[in-house]
């Protein structure tokens, strides 16, 4: 989905191409829904139990974790009974001697230091979780065809025909089921997801104090509000050492500082060449020489920004657009560390954030301004469409000079963009810049680690021989 966005988009700048409003709309909704899923199982599925102790929730209290969660949140899912039955879940998975998906996980780790009463809450959440991206998936499969893989994106536009009063293209039907699984999947990412993230914050606060790494940020903009992208309901730009106030922003997607400023260095990749290279002219061509330890190590090459690795992902945006003044940053953000305080009376603060437990709490506060933003760009839909408007594609026309063009997304594992070199209406040349490059970087050239590496620096581990706490800072 976010590459199959990138690569249109890509050509679309090449072709200085505009988009129509119903076409940004509609692809809004589906980058929206399709990071809501992303969020949720970034945490539950790929990282909670980096912090919940499965094997303690035998001995929770379900009265008392029902009590405890009704201090928390609203959340209607959260009796006594439906915490009963994630506990007998887990105790027959205990007793059976087969623990199957929990089978290596370090359960009574010294660094494990929740409640039993926390432990089933968390898992309870972790079960229902799996509905909930699911609901988020079903969006993306509604406007997009299929899951993953989508298939009505066009460079122009998408090819989603509206008729309201049709089943067979994009109708009322189709509309009000995307609204309706919409705010089911906003209930649950603002009632659960981020008050179970505070929770978790609240009691392990030694976490806000580990895992930093890289203090450069970057984050381009995203979900354009006009045909011509040049105004977005998400910002985008840089900080550098972790500097919030010096922070310098995009005006575009595709501005002209970012355009310039992107390139991959190979010294320590298994990649020929020499020197870093900016996307348009760079190369992918394998050069495996085996381990060589301070020679190449990695088949991750290392994007740098003007010459600096950088970190990307939900803590940055949020950094970037708490800095900027972006009212809804600001409101989540706020939010969240009002309920850490409430809950643990731990007073974290932006600058907190610099840390393993501030990426996860990052991503929390960003799946609740998505959420707040996808009722608002389903209603712009429903607005234009009311105006008359059914356009959802504007023709592209290939030139026969040659094109460059950058197309980017604020994706939910970070800034990703795609590279394309058009000539004589081909593909001449093309590279992908994607989230997980910028962050797992080897070193580049000067020596100079990517944030994987030098967030991992200085983790104190209460077990070398189980590296729970490296995980944790990953997975963040």
């Amino acid at each position: 989905t976010v590459h199959a966005m990138a690569s249109v988009r890509s050509v679309e700048d090449a072709l200085k191409l505009e988009i129509p409003l119903n076409a940004q709309y509609v692809r809004n909704l589906i980058l929206i829904a399709h990071a809501l899923h992303d969020h949720i199982v970034h945490f539950y599925q790929l990282s909670a139990l980096d912090w919940v102790d499965v094997l303690q929730i035998p001995k929770a209290d379900p009265a008392a974790t029902s009590k405890l969660a009704e201090s928390l949140s609203p959340w209607t899912r959260n009796s006594r009974n439906e915490l009963k039955a994630a506990q007998d879940r887990v105790n027959a998975v205990a007793s059976s001697g087969q623990l199957g998906i929990f089978a290596n996980g370090y359960w009574g780790h010294p660094a494990m230091q929740l409640s039993p009463e926390v432990n089933l809450l968390a898992f309870s959440h972790y079960v229902q979780a799996l509905e909930y991206q699911r609901k988020a998936l079903q969006v993306v499969g509604i406007l997009g065809s299929k899951t993953p893989h989508i298939q009505n994106l066009t460079v122009g536009g998408v090819a989603n025909a509206i008729d309201l009063d049709s089943q067979a293209a994009l109708g009322m039907d189709k509309l009000e089921m995307i609204r309706s699984l919409l705010a089911d999947v906003t209930q649950f990412v603002q009632q659960v997801y981020l008050v179970d993230v505070c929770a978790v914050a609240a009691m392990y606060p030694e976490w806000f104090k580990i895992g930093s790494g890289v203090k450069n940020y970057l984050a381009v903009p995203d979900l354009p509000l006009d045909s011509k992208g040049s105004a977005y309901d998400l910002p985008g730009g840089y900080i550098r050492n972790g500097d919030l106030a010096g922070v310098k922003g995009f005006q575009t997607a595709s501005d002209l500082i970012f355009r310039q400023s992107v390139t991959e260095d190979v010294m320590h990749a298994y990649y020929q060449g020499e020197k870093p290279l900016h996307p348009w002219v760079g190369e992918t061509e394998p050069a495996f020489t085996g381990w060589e330890g301070e020679q190449k190590y990695s088949w991750v090459k290392a994007p740098r920004f003007n010459g600096e690795p950088m970190q990307v992902g939900p803590l940055a945006q949020v950094l970037i657009g708490y800095s900027q003044g972006h009212a809804l940053t600001r409101k989540y953000t706020d939010l969240a560390i009002e309920k850490i305080a409430a809950i643990g009376g731990v007073r974290a603060t932006p600058a907190a954030m610099h840390s393993t437990l501030g990426r996860h709490a990052a991503r929390a506060i960003r799946a609740c301004m998505l959420a707040e933003l996808a009722q608002k760009h389903w209603q712009l839909l429903m607005d234009n469409i009311a105006k008359g408007d059914y356009s959802v594609h504007n023709q592209p026309v290939l030139p026969s000079h040659e094109v460059q063009g950058v197309g980017t997304h604020e994706a939910p594992r970070g800034t990703l963009s795609h590279w394309v070199v058009i000539k004589d209406e081909k593909i001449k040349n093309y590279q992908a810049v994607v989230p997980s490059t910028w962050n797992a970087s080897p070193r580049d050239h000067t020596g100079a680690h990517g944030p994987y590496e030098a967030s991992l620096l200085h983790t104190p581990l209460a077990r070398p021989e189980e590296l729970l706490e490296v995980l944790r800072t990953v997975h963040s």
